[in-house]
C-alpha cells in the first residue's frame, strides 16, 4: 500500500519556528533526531512560547530549514525530529507512509505476525513503539509529541494493518518526564485479556494489559535462539528474571531436563545460591536477564556494582563447565562494562570465564546509526570453568 506525501513550502507554513543556537546543528547534520533545551536559541524563539506536544519548524542560527519537530518546552529533549525533507508536512499521510516501510521490513524478516513493528527513532518515528501480536497491535507513547499525533497514529494503523485492535498501554515511568499521565485505554477494536506469542515455532501466553511493557520481550527472541547452539542434552537450566519463562521454555523444547524460572533478581538469586549449596544442586546453563539497573547516567557506580553481584551469584550456582548468559537491557552500561562485571564476578569465584558470542537486540529493533541510544540490549554467552580445571588441562 502506497502513500502520497503532500508537497509543501516551509517559508508558507503556519508551524511557529524554533532556532538553534550558532553550531548547534551540527549533530543533527550528521543525522541525530534530539535537540537538547541548552541548543535553542531562547532569546529569538522561546521554548516557553510553544505548548507541550506542538509542531514546529526546526531551523539553524542561519535560518536553514532542518526539519519538522514536535516540541516539549518541560523535557530535556525538548524537540524531536519527525522529518527532515521540507516538502513532507507532518500529518496522517506522512506517519502512514513511516508505517508501510516498518511493516515492509518485519514483513521480510518474520513469517508470521509476531514481532515489534515499530521501535521509535530507528523508525523514524521518535516516542512510539508498537508491538504486533496476531491480529493485535499494542502500543506505547512515550513523548508529548507522539501523544498529540494519537489520533493520526490511530488512524495509520488502521490503513495500512488492519488489526483487529489496538490497545494504548501507555504506563510507562518515562512519561513522567514528558509531564504526562500514565494510563491504558483501547483505541479501537476487542482487546483479548491474553494474547498468543508464536516465537520460533513455540507458543506463549502473554497479558497485554497486565504484562510487562507491551506484555512480550521481542527484543530477546535472536538471543534465545543463539542459546541453542550450546545447550547441551539434559541440561539443568536456571531463568533468572524469567517473566513467564520464555528462556527456559525454549530450553526445555530442545531438550534440557528441567529448567527453574526466578521472577526476580539479586534477592531471589541469593536464596537459590543457598538453597543448591545445601542441597548440592548445580545449573548447567544460568541465564540473567534482569531489568534496566541503570536508567540514568548517575547510577552508573551503583548498577555496575549490582551487575557484578548479580553475576557472582550465578556464577556460584553453575556447575564445573556451564554456561552464564549474561543481559543488560541498560544503555548506560557500556559493552566493556558489562564484561568488566562479568570478569570480577569470575575471578571473585574463582571461575575462567571464555565469551563465546555476543547478542544485541532482534532485528525487529534496528539501531539507528545516528542515535547511539537505540542501542541498548547485550548479552554475552560465557563458558565458566573453575581455574583448577584448566590448569590440570593444560598440565
Amino acid at each position: 500500500m502506497s502513500s502520497n506525501l503532500s508537497q509543501s513550502d516551509p517559508a508558507d507554513s503556519p508551524l511557529p519556528v524554533l532556532r538553534l543556537k550558532r553550531g548547534e546543528e551540527r549533530r543533527l547534520a550528521a543525522g541525530h533526531l534530539w535537540v537538547f533545551s541548552n541548543e535553542v536559541d531562547t532569546d529569538s524563539t522561546p521554548l516557553t512560547a510553544l505548548a507541550p506536544g506542538a509542531l514546529a519548524q526546526l531551523r539553524s542560527h542561519r535560518d536553514a530549514f532542518l526539519g519538522y519537530a514536535y516540541v516539549n518546552p518541560h523535557a530535556l529533549i525538548c524537540a524531536r525530529i519527525l522529518e527532515k525533507d521540507a516538502a513532507h508536512p507532518v500529518g496522517r499521510p506522512l506517519i502512514a507512509h513511516r508505517l508501510e516501510a516498518a511493516l515492509a521490513l518485519r514483513e521480510r524478516l518474520y513469517r508470521e505476525p509476531y514481532y515489534r513493528l515499530v521501535f521509535g527513532e530507528s523508525d523514524a518515528l521518535p516516542g512510539l513503539v508498537l508491538d504486533r501480536y496476531g491480529d493485535l497491535i499494542v502500543g506505547q507513547i512515550g513523548t508529548a509529541g507522539m501523544e498529540a499525533l494519537k489520533p493520526d497514529v490511530e488512524a495509520a494503523v488502521r490503513t495500512v494493518v488492519n488489526p483487529a485492535g489496538l490497545f494504548w498501554k501507555n504506563d510507562s515511568a518515562a512519561r513522567e518526564l514528558e509531564h504526562l499521565p500514565q494510563a491504558t485505554e483501547v483505541a479501537f477494536g476487542e482487546v483479548p485479556t491474553q494474547v498468543e506469542i508464536v516465537e520460533s515455532g513455540l507458543r506463549f501466553k502473554a497479558s497485554p494489559a497486565h504484562g510487562q511493557k507491551t506484555g512480550w520481550f521481542y527484543d530477546q527472541a535472536a538471543n534465545r535462539q543463539r542459546l541453542l547452539r550450546y545447550l547441551s542434552h539434559g541440561a539443568r537450566v536456571l531463568d533468572v528474571c524469567s517473566y513467564v519463562g520464555a528462556w527456559a521454555i525454549v530450553a526445555l523444547h530442545n531438550g534440557a531436563a528441567r529448567a527453574r524460572c526466578i521472577d526476580s533478581s539479586e534477592s531471589a538469586l541469593d536464596f537459590a545460591r543457598r538453597n543448591a549449596a545445601e542441597n548440592g544442586v548445580r545449573y548447567d546453563v544460568v541465564i540473567l536477564d534482569p531489568p534496566a539497573f541503570i536508567k540514568r547516567k548517575k547510577d552508573i557506580p551503583q548498577g555496575q556494582a549490582a551487575y557484578r553481584k548479580l553475576n557472582q551469584l550465578a556464577l556460584g550456582l553453575i556447575a564445573g563447565d556451564g554456561l552464564l548468559v549474561s543481559c543488560s537491557c541498560s544503555y548506560h552500561l557500556a559493552p566493556e562494562d558489562l564484561v568488566s562485571a562479568i570478569q570480577a564476578a569470575g575471578r571473585h569465584t574463582g571461575r575462567f570465564i571464555q565469551i563465546l558470542e555476543s547478542g544485541g537486540q532482534s532485528p525487529d529493533h534496528p539501531v539507528h546509526p545516528a542515535i547511539p541510544e537505540t542501542r541498548y540490549l547485550k548479552a554475552f554467552f560465557c563458558r565458566a570453568t573453575s581455574e583448577g580445571a584448566t590448569r590440570a588441562s593444560r598440565g
